[in-house]
């Protein structure tokens, strides 16, 4: 077989499989580069979302949120479990069973679909040459008319806390524990940071979250923040905000935490600490030094709205390159990219890409805050709903949250998309679809939406938008 191919993707992570496998679906002969390995050695495909990163923490949420309803959420809706324990080598069983699972489906789809797989690490030469080298050291070049960076990132390690693997661990390691901290630290108010910190803290640790800047999810709607917040806070995690960490030394299997706040220095003492204060590209020995491709200071790849980068034939996508760190949105750049490889000429509408904290409650959002609309002085009308007035949330004992639309004041265009709640992620998507399409939040008020379900919250919050809500007061418009 020759090793010349229409096109090969660097990376066989969300971003980099997808890409592979659209490309071949277009009739392109295409490779996939992959250089992760197991515990064992054993080549894995995935990168880190289906590895160690969304299917193994979901696995580990889903898991110890049963486990807290089990245990304290169940007697309130007349179900007595007594003595609920947990065997927590049987839930790493069960995510490592749902991770073999996946990755292994990934090997089928390439051959399904005629991706050849190759295992090693790939570097991109001058002229869309890239070389690889096998996990024994060998190296073996291979060309190509298009090539696909799809890299991904990895956490980030900052000089006062470096991973020692067993103490001090990132978010790789947090997904390995072999038994429950009694105290757990956790550097880092982000989604990674909550979502980590809140499988712990169902299972019985005491969490402390803390985090640099003085606000909670400053990226995300204030209102929504604030009521999530208040949420994390009943479940026993302490965020403790404005405290930057200075120092985290390993004595007597403890890790004692320095840090500022504003009343000071203090200190804390864990059992265990996750560093989770975000991810940085993985450019590692990716690029020689006459690819061709440009990079910043940060280690990002520079591309245009395409994805293309300044060398001829090559582009990125993902992690690597602008915009948020989210496996679909490296998912949707891999599709776009391998349909303009091939002819077409799709684009990726990033003003319509999701984002999700799966914490419990979820919190989901899409579009813009009110404190970007405010900063941007455009005029706005806002909707919202509580769960705590659905029939189907109180059945399910999830009344917690809202939904909230904000709509342009004059062509009443949805703009902005936030839920705090029970399957927010799911609710999320909604509205994504809504705004994907153009519509006014009048198409959503207008729209039936099946009863009892946590979806009429969305058409109440619709109907909130022009004042019109039927199952809550509205509030006044300023005339």
């Amino acid at each position: 077989m020759s090793d010349k191919y229409d096109v090969i993707v660097i990376g066989a992570g969300p971003g980099g499989y997808v890409a592979a496998i659209k490309a071949a679906q277009l009739g392109l002969k295409t490779a996939c580069i992959e250089s992760w390995t197991d515990k064992e050695g054993k080549n894995r495909l995935g990168g880190t979302c289906l590895n160690v990163g969304c299917i193994p923490s979901k696995a580990l949420l889903e898991i110890s949120h049963k486990y807290e309803e089990a245990s304290h959420g169940f007697a309130d809706q007349g179900i007595i479990a007594k003595d609920v324990k947990m065997d927590i080598g049987k839930m790493m069983e069960r995510k490592e069973g749902i991770v073999n699972q996946l990755t292994g489906g990934i090997g089928g789809l390439f051959k399904a679909n005629g991706v050849t797989p190759i295992y090693g690490h790939g570097k991109l030469m001058a002229n869309r040459k890239v070389e690889v080298t096998d996990k024994d050291g060998k190296t073996k070049t291979y060309e190509a008319d298009n090539v696909i960076i799809a890299t991904g990132s990895k956490p980030i390690q900052i000089p006062p806390a470096p991973f020692d693997g067993e103490h001090i661990v990132d978010s790789e390691g947090a997904l390995e524990f072999t038994e429950v901290p009694k105290r757990l630290g956790v550097i880092g108010a982000g989604i990674i940071g909550l979502e980590l910190g809140s499988v712990w803290a169902r299972l019985g640790a005491e969490v402390t979250v803390l985090e640099a800047v003085d606000t909670f999810l400053p990226a995300i709607d204030q209102q929504v923040a604030k009521d999530a917040l208040k949420q994390f806070q009943k479940q026993g995690l302490n965020i403790v905000l404005g405290a930057r960490m200075t120092g985290a030394e390993v004595k007597r299997k403890l890790v004692n935490v320095t840090y500022e706040d504003a009343k000071g220095k203090q200190e804390a003492k864990f059992d265990k600490l996750i560093v989770a204060v975000g991810r940085r590209p993985y450019t590692d020995n990716l690029l020689s030094e006459d690819s061709g491709v440009q990079m910043d200071e940060r280690g990002f790849i520079f591309v245009d709205d395409t994805c293309k980068t300044e060398a001829p034939g090559v582009w990125a996508v993902g992690d690597v390159v602008r915009g948020p760190m989210l496996a679909h949105k490296a998912s949707e750049e891999g599709v776009m990219v391998a349909e303009r490889i091939a002819g077409h000429k799709p684009q990726v509408n990033y003003d319509c890409i999701p984002n999700v904290v799966y914490t419990f409650p979820e919190v989901a959002w899409v579009g813009k805050t009110e404190e970007q609309l405010k900063a941007e002085g455009e005029e706005y009308n806002v909707g919202t709903f509580p769960f705590a007035a659905n029939g189907r949330a109180m059945a399910a004992n999830s009344a917690t949250g809202m939904v909230k639309i904000i709509a342009d004041a004059k062509t009443d265009r949805i703009l902005g998309f936030h839920v705090v709640g029970p399957q927010a992620s799911e609710i999320v998507a909604q509205g994504v679809i809504a705004m994907e399409f153009g519509s006014s939040a009048e198409d959503l008020a207008l729209t039936c939406f099946a009863h009892p379900t946590l979806s009429e919250s969305v058409h109440e919050a619709a109907l909130g938008v022009a004042g019109g809500a039927i199952h809550i007061a509205n509030r006044k418009k300023k005339k």
